[in-house]
């Protein structure tokens, strides 16, 4: 398996997205896991790669806060889907129309209203995993005759009927892509719908497994694993995720998993066909690849995730990434004298990145040597080999100061606003450069820009203004302030009167890594700048592309370019509309013993 086999994964999720992901978009305002028999964690393998589940059901109120999200965010949604559409008509027409018929069930409708139109229940129960890395979603309906119904729509939508199948009396059915060598099944089972995307010639003993047919020897519902994640982790039921990299890298690379091998033996075909390169050689997978795959796995073993809180006005989670001992342990008990890293900032765009160069500098100068004595063999992981060759002598020269002295950036910004006719964006705020010799990053500073010379800047976090020559370059008032561990830039008028406290506020706590803060209307504000941006983009591509020659072209890619643009512009105004909702967002990222820990809050107004 030479060709791409690290990225398999990727490509199973974005095939999945393209087939099934939109039309389940209120599936996860369910719930999911108590001890029913047919609750759909019973159908759950225990040893599933990854899954995604509630183990409880929501109050009214939750899922009214939910719903109210989810269809703040479908418009953006369904312009990402026509974009989808766009981009596989040319490979796969079929799947290009399928994924416009799924539009169409959207159009003027919110996520509770296509939920009742296609007979979802959306106060059931549900849950997605994977049998191997084939995905499955299970939910329940509350009129099967409904779903059929929205099936239906969807073929009449799509211009032919699916093909219609049957397994021990059980019909379902399914959408087959020879581009992809895959198949989506669908199949209403009892008052539950089941849809999977599977290989092509999945055997007879996947199919049922998917469709519940035959029951797993011990599932997620028997073992608990989700309710102890839950429980340890402060995830609320509503929503638990988990994604086991120890089981899902090894069958991407070791050519044991069906899904794999059937989207792998589809792309080796199209390849066999330009090329002539035979298939068998390119599905050829080394007997290591299986060994090197555990290997990085139990690196990052495991992600878990899962809301913390969840209401009208709040949306935290929670995301666990579990880290090998040895990585865990060079930063779980590291302290990063950053200022401001060890609170929540306060500016309306606060962000601070721990950057401990020394530290990182063993740390990853460890983990090459530890490439060096034991290379991967597995031809489709090689160039991990090459790549951690190259990050020794990168790290050595990381030790050279000022860059071998840094400890963290912060950057917080009082405002922000687009430049008119494509200026640069104007701002206020202030730039803090953490480091242990912030006189010798001074000292270069003035080496570079000579005017600089005149400062004469002590520990005591005292601003002095930049020269006039250098105020004229930043078209506004600029000062420069230092600390024992720290070198600040203030921009802007009133910022010199920041820069003292902020040098004096706490470094990060053991293992605290990154810290932001975003108010609404900062969130606004770079969005409106993002949208400058792509308009400015557009105006030079349309410039570039008028010519005064005469010319034969359709105009095909122009039209094209336009409708690429008419859908970012939706996309962004749909984005627009949702960030006015928000009132504040809060990120933090730390390392303790057991990994990473990364936290959010978003708070609505």
């Amino acid at each position: 398996m030479s060709r791409a086999a690290f990225t398999t994964l990727g490509i199973i999720m974005r095939s999945t997205t393209r087939y099934i992901a939109l039309g389940f978009a209120g599936i996860m305002l369910a719930a999911c896991g108590h001890k029913d028999k047919d609750a759909p964690l019973a159908y759950v393998p225990a040893d599933t790669p990854y899954v995604m589940a509630n183990l409880d059901t929501m109050d009214d109120s939750t899922r009214g806060a939910l719903l109210a999200q989810a269809d703040a965010q479908l418009p953006s949604q369904l312009a990402q889907l026509d974009a989808a559409a766009d981009r596989l008509a040319a490979k796969d027409p079929e799947g290009a129309r399928l994924l416009r018929a799924l539009h169409a069930e959207f159009k003027g409708k919110t996520i509770e209203t296509f939920a009742e139109g296609a007979g979802i229940n959306l106060k059931g129960y549900s849950a997605f995993y994977g049998l191997g890395l084939a995905p499955v979603a299970r939910f329940d309906l509350s009129d099967p005759a409904a779903f059929d119904a929205f099936v239906g729509r969807l073929e009449t939508a799509y211009g032919k009927k699916l093909e219609v199948a049957s397994i021990d009396k059980q019909s379902y059915r399914r959408f087959t892509s020879a581009a992809s060598g895959t198949q989506m099944v669908l199949a209403t089972v009892g008052k539950q719908a089941v849809a999977a995307l599977l290989p092509g010639d999945a055997s007879p003993a996947l199919l049922r497994q998917a469709l519940g047919l035959d029951r797993p020897q011990k599932s997620l519902q028997d073992d608990g694993r989700l309710a102890t994640l839950a429980k340890a982790k402060g995830y609320q039921k509503w929503l638990v995720g988990q994604f086991d990299l120890t089981r899902a890298l090894p069958l991407a690379v070791s050519g044991k998993d069906p899904l794999v091998n059937a989207i792998q033996k589809a792309r080796a075909q199209a390849v066999s066909a330009k090329t002539g390169e035979p298939v068998a050689t390119q599905l050829q997978t080394s007997p290591s690849c299986s060994a090197d795959a555990a290997r990085i796995a139990a690196r990052v073993p495991t992600i878990s995730f899962g809301y913390t809180q969840l209401d009208a006005k709040h949306q935290d989670a929670r995301v666990d990434i579990a880290l090998a001992d040895d990585i865990s342990q060079a930063f779980a008990g590291l302290k990063v004298a950053l200022p401001g890293l060890g609170k929540a900032g306060s500016a309306p765009f606060d962000l601070s990145i721990a950057l401990p160069i020394a530290s990182m500098r063993g740390f990853w100068m460890a983990q090459a040597d530890a490439v060096a004595a034991k290379p991967f063999t597995c031809a489709s992981l090689t160039d991990l080999n090459d790549s951690f060759a190259k990050l020794g002598p990168a790290m050595q020269k990381a030790a050279i100061p000022p860059f071998g002295d840094m400890l963290g950036v912060r950057l917080a910004l009082d405002s922000l606003s687009a430049g008119k006719d494509s200026a640069m964006p104007s701002f206020t705020g202030r730039l803090v450069l953490g480091t242990s010799n912030p006189e010798g990053l001074l000292a270069m500073g003035q080496m570079m820009v000579p005017a600089l010379s005149q400062l004469k800047l002590g520990h005591d976090g005292a601003p002095q203004a930049l020269p006039k020559d250098m105020v004229g370059m930043l078209g506004q008032p600029a000062w420069v302030a230092m600390s024992e561990k720290a070198l600040a830039l203030g921009v802007g008028a009133g910022e010199d009167s920041h820069l003292a406290d902020t040098l004096k506020e706490p470094g990060g706590d053991a293992g605290q890594m990154t810290r932001m803060h975003i108010s609404g209307a900062m969130y606004v504000s770079w969005l409106q700048l993002m949208e400058q941006k792509l308009d400015a983009l557009a105006a030079a591509t349309a410039t570039l592309g008028k010519s005064d020659e005469p010319s034969i072209d359709d105009g095909s890619d122009a039209t094209s370019a336009a409708d690429e643009l008419a859908r970012s512009r939706a996309q962004f105004a749909a984005m627009k509309a949702q960030a006015e909702r928000v009132d504040s967002i809060d990120a933090e990222m730390h390392v303790d013993k057991s990994g990473m820990v990364i936290t959010s809050q978003t708070v609505l107004k």
